[in-house]
């Protein structure tokens, strides 16, 4: 599913928790939503993300810290939604398709995803990385 919404211009925020993560778009509009209202909260945060850099977020997809043996790792295509919110984007994603971006500071990989099981297939330790 394409998923366009604009920063200028973004849809209203549902009331109904299950019509906002379990939509027909799976939570991505309401990562992206978030992502917006925390630009001004988090205005550090939101300035790495402007710079390229991919920060740790409530979803799985960023990174503190460089990596001693560089991999590629497994976020979640809401990080990707929430880190374009912050960087005060538009929001234009496909949910079936799995983009990758590298963080300009650590330069670890990550490719991110919708499907679940994927993420939580993921061992602890390796999170910690």
């Amino acid at each position: 599913m394409r998923i366009h919404e604009r920063f200028d211009s973004p849809p209203p925020f549902q009331n109904d928790f299950d019509a906002r993560i379990n939509g027909p778009d799976r939570g991505v509009i309401n990562a992206w939503l978030a992502g917006i209202a925390k630009r001004t909260e988090w205005p550090t945060v939101a300035s790495r993300a402007e710079a390229g850099e991919l920060p740790v977020l409530p979803y799985r997809g960023g990174i503190a810290k460089p990596l001693k043996n560089p991999i590629t790792k497994l976020g979640s295509l809401l990080y990707v939604a929430m880190w374009h919110g912050l960087r005060g984007e538009d929001l234009m994603l496909d949910t079936d398709h799995e983009p990758s971006m590298t963080c300009t500071r650590t330069g670890v990989r990550f490719v991110y995803t919708l499907n679940t099981a994927r993420l939580l297939a993921i061992p602890p330790e390796e999170d910690e990385q």
